[in-house]
């Protein structure tokens, strides 16, 4: 059995990244934490948590669709950090209520590169499910 500990990042798609990064670094306080430039991603520090931007015209924007609008998403997906991150019971129980989980990566989070999963929710949300880092 696994517990949330907290969330460790949102990932939001954007359609002007520079003014996102003024409103969220200069009016909010958030600092930048690293660019992907090769897949389209720039993660900012919010606290102990990331806020990621992507741009909808990057790799990982375009794969979620359209520009986000009143009837679109910008919210690409959310993690939450669980402990402990085990593969095998983590799969057991969330199969039990008939979730399907995704391969297990090794993904940046808040804390640093992590194994992680993919599933969605009964309304189509992406929710990720994060371990510790690697380095722990």
């Amino acid at each position: 059995m696994f517990k949330i500990r907290d969330i460790d990042h949102l990932v939001l798609r954007v359609v002007d990244v520079e003014r996102m990064m003024r409103f969220y670094c200069d009016a909010l306080g958030c600092t930048v934490e690293r660019r992907q430039e090769e897949i389209g991603l720039v993660q900012l520090r919010a606290g102990r948590s990331l806020l990621d931007l992507v741009p909808i015209d990057g790799k990982l924007g375009r794969a979620g669709g359209g520009a986000p609008a009143a009837a679109g998403r910008n919210l690409d997906h959310f993690c939450l950090r669980i402990e402990p991150f085990d593969e095998r019971s983590l799969r057991r129980q969330l199969g039990r209520h008939g979730i399907t989980v995704g391969p297990v990566e090794t993904r940046y989070g808040a804390e640093g590169e992590g194994p992680s999963v993919y599933l969605a929710d009964p309304e189509g949300n992406v929710v990720e499910l994060k371990g510790p880092p690697a380095d722990r």
